[in-house]
């Protein structure tokens, strides 16, 4: 996981405050450091006297003496904005700006309105079904930008499946036939991004196939029709959508 996300940390420790601004920052640090040596970040938060903690995708907020741990996300009350999710979802963000076209496979209509990154399992069930249904998302303007997660890790038929893809010479059409089932020809053993893939998605939390990271950060577990995501990314609101299906 540390691999993924010494940038991530740089942009939130950025984008909250200095120790500089909050002369308690430094001895708060220095606590942490002492009793909880894995965090990755400590910041000031929303609430005056209290401090945010981060590793990953994970958040707890300390008080000002360092002493006691408060595990949870917080949620402004008063404007509903949900304040720790929408750290992770810069977080999630940041990790897929790691991957430009040349590390992905997408399939986009002509005129997208909005791109879905999914990560996805060439032998997932729900996968698959979404992967058929590509004409009917491309038909709401959803493009789908693919990365890699073959559930059954590195050294294994689907992850060699995946590099085979990556390795053909139309990783579309290979991507179409494989998860129709059909053999791929291509050999697995070309450069490719399947190990990074698979190693952010474990990073960000992604324990199910299909997994999408809508373009606001949001993470939707499972198989959601077209129309469902459309009417979700146009409006922010699941409560007219169908909730995720996640693969088998």
């Amino acid at each position: 996981m540390n691999r993924v996300f010494p940038v991530l940390v740089l942009l939130l420790v950025s984008t909250g405050g200095t120790g500089a601004e909050d002369p308690n920052l430094d001895k708060v640090r220095k606590a942490i450091a002492t009793k909880l040596p894995g965090v990755e970040a400590v910041t000031p938060s929303a609430v005056p006297g209290l401090y945010q903690l981060q590793k990953g995708q994970s958040f707890a907020y300390v008080t000002g003496d360092g002493r006691y741990l408060i595990q949870g996300d917080m949620v402004d009350l008063v404007t509903g904005e949900l304040i720790t999710e929408k750290q992770r979802r810069t977080v999630r963000l940041a990790a897929l700006k790691e991957f430009g076209p040349k590390s992905v496979i997408e399939f986009a209509p002509k005129k997208p309105k909005y791109t879905v990154t999914v990560f996805t399992d060439i032998d997932c069930g729900y996968c698959r079904k979404l992967h058929s249904e590509m004409s009917e998302y491309h038909d709401q303007g959803i493009a789908v930008r693919y990365l890699f997660f073959p559930r059954s890790g590195p050294d294994t038929e689907s992850f060699s499946k995946a590099e085979s893809v990556w390795c053909s010479k139309d990783r579309k059409e290979a991507l179409t036939q494989a998860k129709l089932g059909l053999p791929i020809k291509a050999p697995s053993t070309c450069s490719n991004p399947i190990l990074k893939h698979y190693e952010t998605a474990d990073a960000l939390g992604v324990d199910a196939t299909p997994t999408m990271i809508l373009p606001d950060g949001e993470v939707v577990r499972g198989y959601v029709p077209a129309a469902a995501l459309a009417s979700r990314l146009a409006t922010g609101d699941w409560r007219q959508a169908q909730s995720g299906t996640p693969a088998p």
